[in-house]
């Protein structure tokens, strides 16, 4: 007989994981607590404008044709994945701007005029960026990281003894400034760090892996959006027989003397075998188990959390000719920007702004003769976080029309916004924290959560929030990695 597996949320995370599984011959059932699937990455549709909800880029193109070879499906025939040619624009406060272009000769070409510098100093530092890749990708992103006892094989050894050369030493900052003098091309590859909601002054140079993820393995948009991937799992998902529904509130996962027994949905009980949570870890404790004085919760909680956003969705009257899809406006003091997210833990007074407009390769986003504008803004993890909305979106608008001339204040012809506080309610997220735990300590790839629980037999999870961490790629292989770990130990 099958055994049954509930998954409660349906992030990528999630659908990965259950696609995984349901093709290795178990009973997969995912619910979903919301009327829209996805988790974070979501989409609104209202008045002819359609807006992704979270992440804006895909990366790791293989990861998602690995999910659909599996299952005898070719991604190119499902998704259209085009690489773009200028993966984002960088505007500084002194009115230069940087394209960061997909062709490297343009791009070194780029580097050298808008720098001064060497492109040496470029290559070197991808061929840096690629070494911490080749020595680390295996071992913490491709597979599952239970504990210690992952160093004691090939991979694991290897890097070991070539520790150093990953730079778990040093800090991003301290490292990227080795490596150039102009201040805006340390500014630029700091960035990097807030891709998994760290702060590149205190997160270990390690995370300079994630430039050789965008710049050399490549940065794409998906033709209909981010949400077209989501949507192209859910199918993939039902046609192999896993079964999904919405509007569906898990209340409390079942526990009997440490192993899971299943969950109560909509006040009615229903026996699994195995739960796999795509939520945050903590909320899955305190409010579905209701136990936090355990090692993992109490480990997860000790941590400094990773940051959230607020994010502004404009509909815009006309054309931003000088904006690409995807744009960043940075701030004068980037140090002082991120003291303010985590150590005073307050929306930043002039916050950094990434500014994606899909309709600019997907015209479908938006009526004729408009745009759809997704404006986020890093803003910190915290309990009770005090935001004047209209404050903030004053704060944004006057940013934006003073470093790039678009002045769309009164062009705006909808609009809808999120916080953490929405985000929390909305994925479960701790205190709308986007990928759980920060990175902010050298330790962080040990302390991260693994995907089987240590404390429950049966529990296990999946998601940005837990090994191997945040963004499309690491996700989707959060779940097949979570899906591996199931075939070893529930089979």
């Amino acid at each position: 007989m099958k055994k049954r597996v509930a998954i409660i949320g349906s992030g990528l995370g999630g659908l990965s994981a259950s696609i995984y599984l349901s093709l290795s011959g178990f009973d997969v059932t995912c619910f979903e607590k919301n009327p829209i699937l996805g988790g974070k990455a979501s989409e609104i549709l209202s008045n002819g404008f359609r807006f992704d909800t979270g992440p804006t880029l895909v990366t790791m193109p293989f990861v998602l044709e690995d999910i659909f070879s599996k299952a005898g499906k070719n991604l190119s025939e499902i998704i259209s994945l085009k690489k773009k040619d200028i993966v984002c624009r960088y505007f500084y406060p002194d009115g230069s701007v940087f394209n960061e272009y997909s062709d490297r000769e343009k791009l070194l070409y780029e580097f050298e005029n808008f720098s001064g510098e060497n492109r040496n100093k470029l290559i070197n530092y991808f061929n840096y960026s690629k070494r911490i890749y080749d020595l680390t990708a295996e071992l913490f992103l491709f597979s599952p990281f239970l504990d210690f006892r992952n160093f004691f094989n090939l991979k694991g050894l290897r890097t070991l003894f070539n520790l150093r050369q990953i730079d778990p030493f040093r800090k991003v900052h301290q490292a990227n400034s080795s490596f150039f003098n102009s201040k805006k091309i340390i500014q630029l590859f700091d960035r990097y760090a807030t891709y998994n909601g760290s702060n590149p002054y205190k997160a270990p140079a390690t995370l300079n892996i994630i430039p050789f993820v965008e710049f050399e393995l490549g940065g794409y948009y998906a033709e209909g959006g981010i949400y077209r991937i989501v949507v192209s799992l859910i199918e993939l998902a039902k046609e192999v027989g896993v079964k999904i529904y919405v509007n569906s509130s898990i209340e409390k996962i079942i526990v009997d003397r440490n192993k899971i027994k299943g969950l109560r949905v909509n006040g009615v009980n229903e026996n699994f075998d195995i739960v796999i949570s795509n939520a945050d870890l903590f909320y899955t404790y305190r409010d579905l188990i209701g136990e936090t004085n355990l090692k993992e919760p109490k480990r997860y909680i000790k941590q400094e959390l990773s940051t959230s956003a607020v994010v502004f969705y404009f509909g815009v009257e006309g054309d931003s000719s000088n904006l690409e899809m995807d744009n960043i406006l940075f701030s004068e003091n980037y140090k002082k920007e991120f003291h303010q997210l985590f150590v005073e833990k307050i929306i930043p007074e002039d916050p950094t702004i990434h500014i994606h407009i899909s309709s600019k390769k997907n015209p479908k986003d938006a009526p004729s003769g408009y745009e759809n504008w997704y404006v986020m803004i890093n803003a910190p993890s915290v309990e009770k976080l005090e935001i004047n909305i209209n404050e903030v979106k004053k704060v944004v608008l006057n940013k934006i029309k003073r470093m790039t001339g678009n002045d769309i204040g009164k062009k705006i012809v909808f609009e809808d916004y999120q916080t953490p506080e929405i985000l929390e309610k909305r994925t479960s997220g701790l205190f709308g924290s986007l990928y759980g735990p920060s990175s902010n300590n050298r330790y962080s790839a040990f302390l991260r959560q693994k995907n089987k629980s240590s404390v429950f037999d049966g529990l296990y999870f999946c998601g940005g929030t837990v090994h191997p961490g945040g963004g499309i790629p690491l996700v989707i292989l959060s779940g097949k990695i979570t899906a591996e770990l199931i075939k070893r130990y529930e089979k």
